[in-house]
């Protein structure tokens, strides 16, 4: 009986005073957070970062950016956060920029898309098309893609120095991928360069321009219905120009992407150009466009 009385003493004291140990260490340390603006910056991101932060997006998957409102806890993340790095031209964040500053004045915050060449007049404002609006998806372009994951590097380096080695390790690794996968799409492409295709809202401009292609918007840059005069042109273009591939977004698209491809009869193709598998969605937009069946132009 003694020994066990002694047994279970020294049981309960060995747990004591690891717990008391770690008590006084202050537990374990939270790890730092950097934020961004949608999914496929969190996954260009995190393939430099690796461990070293845990990324967040303000927009998750799934959520329309055209009526997008920071909920309360998005902002209480994001103050803090050791670093905000934004895509660059994307309606919510000039809309929530100030306020970001205004209530996080010490938050370092890095454009991601700077330097890269904009495309103009793809996108409106209200019910009005400007030629001087920057179309905002940088980020469906593998060249692109390079310039972003630079950026975020040097954003890095100055936010986490501590860990700069660590963080250019990492970023020849992908900027050697993706110079695989731009090679790969190219490649893939190449038969296919001077061909166009449909897509509702117009958000692979930058992929068309890196491989050669058309894009014919069919639909509206905010999602919202076109006029029939605006429908008509775009319509009898596709057919002109013999596209024979309709990419959509099935959360916001459907409805009218069935009723405008009863009339074209096109091979509709669901993407998600905010998915956080970029990587994915871009070689399937690439398989997409290299399998579809030719169509003579018609004249």
């Amino acid at each position: 009986m003694k020994s066990f009385n002694y047994i279970s003493i020294l049981f309960i004291t060995v747990i004591t005073c690891a717990w008391i140990a770690t008590g006084c260490a202050g537990g374990p340390t939270e790890q730092r957070i950097v934020t961004v603006s949608i999914e496929p910056q969190r996954y260009l991101l995190e393939q430099i970062t690796g461990d070293k932060v845990q990324v967040r997006s303000l927009l998750t998957e799934g959520a329309n950016p055209e009526t997008y409102d920071p909920s309360v806890t998005h902002m209480f993340n994001l103050g803090k956060s050791i670093g905000y790095l934004r895509m660059g031209n994307i309606g919510f964040e000039a809309a929530i920029i100030d306020k970001i500053s205004e209530g996080n004045p010490n938050l370092r915050i890095f454009d991601t898309s700077a330097g890269i060449v904009p495309i103009l007049g793809t996108h409106s404002h209200g019910d009005h098309h400007h030629h001087d609006v920057i179309d905002p998806h940088t980020w469906t372009s593998v060249k692109n893609a390079k310039i972003i994951a630079h950026n975020m590097l040097e954003a890095m380096e100055k936010i986490d120095p501590s860990n700069k080695q660590y963080y250019r390790r990492n970023y020849e690794t992908f900027s050697a991928r993706l110079d695989s996968i731009d090679n790969a799409i190219t490649t893939r492409l190449a038969p296919c360069r001077g061909h166009s295709f449909m897509v509702w809202h117009p958000s692979l401009s930058y992929f068309a321009r890196d491989y050669g292609l058309n894009q014919v918007v069919v639909g509206n840059a905010e999602h919202k219905e076109n006029s029939i005069t605006d429908l008509r042109s775009s319509i009898d273009r596709a057919r002109r120009e013999g596209a024979s591939i309709f990419f959509f977004q099935k959360d916001f698209d459907s409805r009218q992407v069935s009723a405008i491809n009863s009339e074209l009869e096109a091979h509709e193709v669901n993407i998600n150009p905010l998915s956080y598998r970029w990587e994915e969605e871009l070689l399937k937009i690439a398989d997409a466009i290299a399998e579809a069946p030719a169509v003579k132009p018609t004249v």
